[in-house]
């Protein structure tokens, strides 16, 4: 497996919307497949939620601390791809620090 790591503390929730079937949501339904499992493992007390629904554009949200939310869409997106926006989005040492560098 490639790059697999720990969220940072101001993580409280990480969500993957996607849809079943369609291309665009092709990475990350790979994704899931791929390092679901190690990612779950290395941050098991962080709740890791995966929404499907049809016709959806895949997108993946980070919830920190004091209830701010950031996403970033996975449109067309591949496996790596997905596990580099979620490296990306959870990186992020505090709040106030993905609400300046996040989307």
């Amino acid at each position: 497996m490639s790059k697999i790591f720990r969220f940072a503390p101001a993580v409280k929730e990480l969500r993957l919307h996607l849809c079943q079937k369609s291309s665009t949501s092709e990475g990350a339904r790979k994704f899931i497949e791929q390092f679901y499992v190690n990612l779950k493992q290395q941050n098991p007390t962080t709740p890791i939620l995966i929404r499907e629904c049809s016709n959806i554009n895949p997108t993946l949200w980070t919830r920190y601390e004091y209830g701010i939310e950031k996403q970033i869409p996975l449109t067309g997106m591949n496996a790596e791809q997905v596990l580099n926006a979620v490296e990306s989005l959870t990186s992020k040492t505090t709040a106030a620090n993905a609400n300046r560098s996040a989307k």
